[in-house]
């Protein structure tokens, strides 16, 4: 069945719009900072070099008229409206910049540069400045716009009348050129945040890739198809999507597994119960409630039945339970003392010559119990297969970051095309090597040896015995990811 992958819904779309709209909102303030800060910058420049420029015009008034000498004839001045002529003529006006003179408050003169506004037809500002009996310096609102000025008295030795001569700024027309790059900087900061917004759409949108790969994945599991995983794109250290995909990846792996051991339990329980259940169901049916003695025998095979469904229960929870973290509770031993209590244990099994062959004296890291539960089982399996007086090795060695376990009988052995399948879950040997139990007991034993991070290993020849071995690392480790208790080798 091959996995449906549900349509691309809003949620990474709106994600990747907030993302856009935020990144465009820092990008539009800084621009405007930025472009308020320049702007306000080079007004405030451009403000200083007027009035500094207002000021330099005086004093060079001052400098040209302070001897009384008209530099045009040598001759002294005759009034203050030489004066006045003479200062304006002498001194070119920059550009929005405007020289006036006034004699007893009365326009007089002006310089030629042209103006946005006539100033001596304004009457408000003849007002303002043509009467001043000191320096002033101020702003004045006109028609064009705010001007600056600096107005200073004049008066010359024998001549009563009273002149100003003013020098006055176009302060609007002054910055429009600041106002312009202001503009010029509006518009190409619209441009870097159109330029801003494209490539963060499509940076975002690499970036929320790997969240989309984790819904579109989670949507197309289902209950029968979990093996999906979401792709790797570029896994570099430090990466927190690459980490969040690695650890999503984890998660499905784990829960792969699990949902697998809960199958195979209820597959495996649901297949071996069924006989006994049917064998108990069939026996009550013909039951012949009044002929005691078929009523003592039909009680006896139910319980007889009911007693192999209770150990295959527990086996098989047992087999599921091994692929769980706690189910093994490792701890420092001592193999040989290990080794020797479980010989002392097996020698109850049957009347077979158990031999101790071998000690390993070294300190393991591992679940006793366990352990012993495993070469427990490959004793009474070996039992089962050796005639009454048979040999039965039974001991410990060890090798590099090793310990083996291991069991050697003396009965038919294992064929070789059952050495893989006899360690599956409900199977039983051939002819030679056949088991009445569940065909529980070798699985639970690879699991055991599995969840200390070791194996399994059979070495027969039929007819000359059997060698089980049970080969586990110095400190036990968990088996890799993935990697199942059931299976040949």
């Amino acid at each position: 069945m091959s996995p449906t992958v549900a349509p691309r819904r809003r949620g990474s779309s709106t994600a990747r719009a907030r993302i856009l709209g935020w990144l465009l909102l820092l990008v539009l303030a800084a621009v405007a900072v930025l472009t308020l800060v320049t702007w306000r910058l080079s007004v405030a420049d451009v403000d200083s070099r007027m009035d500094d420029a207002l000021r330099t015009e005086v004093e060079e008034f001052g400098t040209l008229t302070e001897s009384g000498i008209d530099p045009a004839t040598g001759q002294p001045f005759t009034g203050v409206d030489q004066v006045l002529n003479v200062a304006i003529t002498y001194n070119l006006a920059r550009p929005n910049e405007k020289f006036l003179g006034y004699v007893d408050g009365t326009f007089a003169y002006q310089s030629r540069q042209q103006a946005p506004v006539l100033l001596a037809n304004d009457p408000a500002f003849t007002d303002l400045v043509a009467g001043v009996r000191e320096p002033r310096e101020g702003r004045y609102e006109s028609a064009a716009g705010e001007v600056r000025y600096l107005a200073v008295p004049v008066r010359l030795d024998g001549d009563a009348r009273q002149g100003v001569i003013v020098a006055a700024y176009f302060a609007d027309q002054e910055r429009d050129g600041v106002n312009d790059i202001a503009r010029l900087m509006l518009l190409a900061g619209v441009g870097t945040v159109l330029l801003a917004a494209a490539g963060a759409w499509i940076v975002a949108g690499r970036i929320l890739r790997p969240l989309r790969d984790i819904t579109v994945t989670a949507r197309s599991i289902t209950d029968t198809e979990l093996s999906r995983r979401i792709p790797q794109r570029g896994d570099r250290p430090g990466d927190e999507i690459g980490e969040l995909v690695n650890t999503v990846n984890a998660m499905l792996d784990r829960v792969e597994r699990a949902v697998a051991v809960q199958r195979r339990f209820v597959d495996d329980a649901g297949h071996e119960l069924r006989t006994p259940i049917t064998i108990v169901r069939g026996h009550l049916e013909v039951l012949d409630p009044a002929d005691p003695e078929d009523v003592a025998s039909t009680v006896a095979l139910v319980d007889d039945e009911l007693g192999r469904m209770n150990r295959m229960v527990s086996d098989l929870l047992l087999l599921a339970r091994s692929e769980q973290p706690e189910f093994l509770r490792a701890e420092p031993v001592d193999v040989a003392a290990l080794t020797e209590s479980i010989v002392e244990k097996v020698t109850g099994l049957g009347q077979r010559q158990w031999v101790l062959d071998g000690l390993a004296r070294v300190e393991a890291v591992l679940d006793p119990q366990r352990i012993t539960q495993a070469v427990v089982a490959l004793a009474d399996n070996a039992a089962r297969h050796t005639p009454d007086g048979g040999r039965i090795a039974v001991g410990s060695e060890q090798a590099a970051g090793v310990v083996r376990f291991h069991v050697a009988d003396s009965g038919p052995g294992v064929a070789e095309a059952d050495r893989d399948r006899i360690f599956e879950r409900f199977a039983r040997g051939g002819a030679g090597r056949r088991t009445e139990g569940a065909g529980l007991g070798l699985s639970i034993v690879r699991a055991i040896a599995t969840a200390h991070g070791g194996r399994v290993v059979l070495d027969s020849e039929p007819g000359h015995g059997a060698t089980f071995t049970v080969e586990v690392p110095t400190v036990a480790a968990p088996p890799p990811p993935g990697r199942h208790t059931e299976g040949g080798r």
